[in-house]
């Protein structure tokens, strides 16, 4: 272990956390085990019916009640220690990343990182507090009922609160951050919209935890995590990771608070830029079919060690204008990272290029629910326009419903989206694998 205060996870979280996933098994049935440990075996690239039996009204929000999306660790949790990546068949493609300054300074972020701890009281500090290489890294769900550690933004003082989003600032990019704090008030929404009085389902639940200390030279970095939002975002040096980072939502559309808030348009659009760029040839090899299932998203929490194969068709067969136009796709993921640094990921994107492959499920219509996949040897993002599951129809049915099984038709209300980086790249875990190989 990097040594760092380690401060083990506790058996009495141990226990919340598998008390949750066995809960959730034990009352959503065989459609739930898919979610819940994401196996994929309930979601497919084709065509699929979704589950029709109800689940009980206390089922957290946010992982449609089959397929892969995810409620996260359970059965399935990868330890740090067995970590390898998202790869297209188990073997990790060597040499993709190195140790090297992108002359973007990380200053700031180091600063912003530091103030935040140091406005946390002694309890909250250690509550927040892992070692660089921790398996609480891989502990991360998307649904609003997951146990968390860390500091909870609804526990903060406001002076507090603001530290925190001040560090977000200077992580992430200013859409990167209108985003984040939009999906937080979405949430809050939800829950207003669903009665409230459900803590989960508000702006203040939403935990930080910090993986090392903030440094500019030592590797270091936090975790920003709630219903619907997960940021993971490694340091080392210059260098920055940001991923996974998933971003979702439900609605996707509501005024909360006198607030008009819309959500992943840039990403919508984006998708069906590209998509109608290609020639009636292309698309046919893009598009694999018209009719998604509730939830096709395979990389999404739980997901860490995931063989998913290329699919669709490589950018190495496009026109200038349509890679252009996959690469404004990309940008649009990357773009929540802080500017200079998404300039860098960007660069190690357009090398891959030529094997980067665009993948569709689903209709093509503005308005369509559809699915996308990015997929490159150092990049995958997905789209995915999923089932209702706590908006909609409150009495269930076609529409979902507060607990419901999500088994309504898919639709632009209920999208989640990840992006990932391939090959060990997430976490930074190869890059912290080369700093203690090289400086240790």
């Amino acid at each position: 272990m990097y040594g760092h205060g380690h401060r083990p996870r506790t058996p009495e979280t141990e226990r919340s956390r598998r008390w949750f996933m066995n809960k959730a098994l034990l009352t959503g049935g065989v459609a739930a085990v898919a979610a819940m440990t994401g196996c994929s075996a309930g979601s497919s690239d084709t065509a699929s019916s979704a589950s029709s039996s109800a689940a009980p009204s206390g089922m957290p929000s946010g992982g449609p009640a089959g397929g892969a999306g995810g409620m996260g660790p359970g059965a399935s949790e990868v330890k740090y220690a067995d970590f390898v990546g998202v790869t297209t068949d188990g073997k990790v493609v060597d040499d993709l990343y190195s140790i090297h300054s992108t002359d973007v300074s990380t200053d700031k972020l180091v600063k912003a990182a530091q103030a935040f701890l140091d406005g946390l009281t002694s309890k909250e500090r250690k509550a927040s507090v892992f070692d660089v290489d921790d398996d609480e890294w891989l502990a991360w769900s998307n649904v609003d009922g997951y146990a968390r550690e860390g500091a909870r933004m609804g526990d903060l003082t406001e002076k507090q609160r603001n530290l925190g989003y001040a560090l977000l600032g200077a992580a992430l990019s200013a859409d990167g951050l209108t985003q984040t704090r939009n999906i937080m008030k979405l949430n809050a929404y939800l829950g207003d919209y669903n009665g409230g009085n459900k803590e989960t389902l508000t702006e203040g639940h939403y935990y930080f935890t910090f993986m090392g200390t903030p440094s500019t030279t030592k590797p270091w970095g936090f975790q920003y995590e709630g219903h619907h939002v997960a940021i993971n975002y490694f340091v080392l040096g210059d260098q920055v990771v940001m991923t996974p980072t998933f971003m979702g939502s439900e609605p996707t559309s509501a005024t909360y608070k006198g607030e008009k808030i819309t959500l992943f348009r840039p990403e919508t659009k984006a998708g069906l830029t590209l998509l109608r760029s290609l020639t009636a040839a292309q698309r046919k090899k893009v598009i694999s079919s018209e009719t998604k299932a509730g939830d096709n998203m395979k990389a999404g929490a739980g997901q860490d060690n995931l063989k998913l194969a290329y699919q669709g068709l490589a950018a190495s067969g496009f026109t200038g204008t349509q890679r252009d136009h996959l690469l404004d796709l990309v940008r649009v993921y990357v773009g929540n990272l802080a500017d200079a640094q998404a300039a860098v990921k960007m660069k190690e994107v357009e090398e891959h290029l030529d094997d980067t492959y665009f993948y569709w499920i689903g209709e093509t219509e503005d308005s369509s629910a559809f699915y996308y996949r990015v997929h490159s040897p150092v990049v995958l993002i997905e789209y995915d326009a999923q089932s209702p599951i706590a908006y909609g129809n409150k009495d269930g049915g076609d529409s979902g419903g507060m607990g419901g099984p999500g088994g309504g038709t898919p639709s632009q209300q209920h999208i989640h989206t990840i992006i990932r980086t391939p090959n060990g790249g997430d976490y930074g875990v190869d890059l912290l694998k080369l700093h203690l190989e090289n400086d240790h």
